[in-house]
């Protein structure tokens, strides 16, 4: 693969998927359909998905690419492999509360090497450069050229008063007992892949998510968090938490800075 490239084409996807969304979301009203998974899909979805396919189907015709929104793409067997979330917080979207995000990343040998985040409504940009290192770009956003860049990093926490971010529409009491289990300074709810960016970053420490999500939901965050020195495994076993799986399910998972000692569940 050509890092090189597939930063730049991820990149400039996200943000052109990014301004139609954004046309969608100022608009006054919006149709809001439910799919048979009973998840909600609005046009912007349906708009994003289209412009971010087709462009990675153009740049690499021969890379397999999964994408929530093609159902037909979610039967293949693949280690490797391109993976899209075209609009990654509905919920947030329909509820205008500005949480979601435009998910791309690149999947290798099981593991997400490469990725893009980027949440048009607050204005905040993350990916992986071509070496692997995790950035932040400073807005206003050009598409054909790079702006201001920093590269992030997770934190080194205190164990004795850690900073915890959680699901803002999928918050259950099997999270909070799992939470309680820490010494926790500060809880802030964030919505979408915004989680993994926020420990990426270093606003936060530990994100367990005990609840089902799918492969497209986290691969580009958990991209962005192995660049920044984070990691994310299985709640059950603390393996590393892989790709490719069958039907592209994900099992319960912890993604945290690496000096977070971890609660057994």
């Amino acid at each position: 693969m050509d890092f090189e490239r597939l930063t730049t084409v991820m990149r400039k996807l996200a943000l052109v998927a990014g301004d139609k969304i954004m046309e969608v979301y100022t608009a006054d009203d919006f149709e809001v359909c439910v799919k048979s998974d009973e998840s909600p899909v609005t046009i912007a979805d349906e708009a994003a998905d289209a412009i971010i396919s087709a462009g990675l189907r153009a740049a690499f015709p021969d890379v397999p690419l999964v994408t929530e929104e093609q159902a037909a793409t979610h039967a293949q067997v693949v280690s490797t492999f391109l993976i899209v979330d075209p609009l990654d917080g509905t919920k947030e979207f329909i509820k205008r509360r500005g949480d979601f995000t435009v998910n791309i990343a690149y999947v290798a040998d099981g593991v997400p090497v490469r990725g893009v985040v980027y949440a048009p409504a607050k204005g905040r940009l993350f990916y992986t450069d071509a070496a692997g290192q995790s950035v932040e770009e400073a807005a206003p956003f050009d598409k054909d050229a790079v702006g201001t860049t920093e590269p992030i990093s997770v934190s080194h926490p205190d164990n004795n008063a850690l900073l915890v971010v959680a699901s803002k529409s999928h918050r259950d009491k099997a999270t909070d007992d799992y939470i309680n289990k820490y010494s926790v300074r500060d809880m802030k709810s964030a919505g979408s892949s915004l989680k993994f960016c926020l420990i990426a970053t270093g606003e936060a420490d530990l994100y367990p998510r005990l609840g089902r999500t799918m492969e497209w939901d986290t691969a580009a965050g958990h991209a962005v968090l192995n660049g920044a020195g984070g990691t994310v495994v299985r709640f059950d076993d603390h393996t590393t938490l892989r790709y490719g799986k069958v039907g592209f399910a994900n099992p319960f998972f912890i993604a945290y800075a690496p000096e977070v000692v971890l609660e057994k569940p």
